[in-house]
């Protein structure tokens, strides 16, 4: 019951990382397919602070966010053209990560299943020496 119990554990650590995995591919792929559209994804500095906050907001705040903007879009206009390639190669690497990542879980649940049965040897053979 104890072995069971451990390749239970195993199997749910492992589903458990390829969920992850799978959400963190899919994640990687819809941002690489919409780089284009980023621009219009960082709001500009009038719809960052409503107009009702915009008293108490102080004006280097907004100032600081148009030069970050400025500098981030240079940075991903000059990446733009190696997204595609970038979006292949990140999801050849995260399956990557992923078989190393089940290999060392399976390797764990082994691990466990020789522990578990070092432990029960040992107990076992304890009890019929003592009857």
């Amino acid at each position: 019951m104890v072995y069971v119990l451990g390749w239970m554990a195993v199997v749910a650590l492992l589903a458990l990382w390829s969920l992850f995995a799978y959400g963190l591919n899919a994640v990687s792929v819809w941002a690489t397919s919409n780089a284009a559209n980023f621009e219009n994804a960082v709001p500009n500095a009038e719809k960052l602070v409503p107009a009702w906050l915009a008293p108490w907001v102080p004006a280097e705040f907004a100032d600081g966010f148009i030069a970050l903007k400025a500098s981030l879009m240079a940075i991903i206009e000059s990446l733009q053209g190696l997204v595609p390639a970038l979006g292949d190669g990140l999801t050849v690497a995260i399956w990557v990560v992923w078989g190393i990542g089940a290999a060392l879980v399976v390797a764990l649940g082994a691990m466990a299943h020789f522990l578990i049965a070092k432990w029960h040897q040992r107990f076992s053979g304890v009890k019929a020496r003592a009857a």
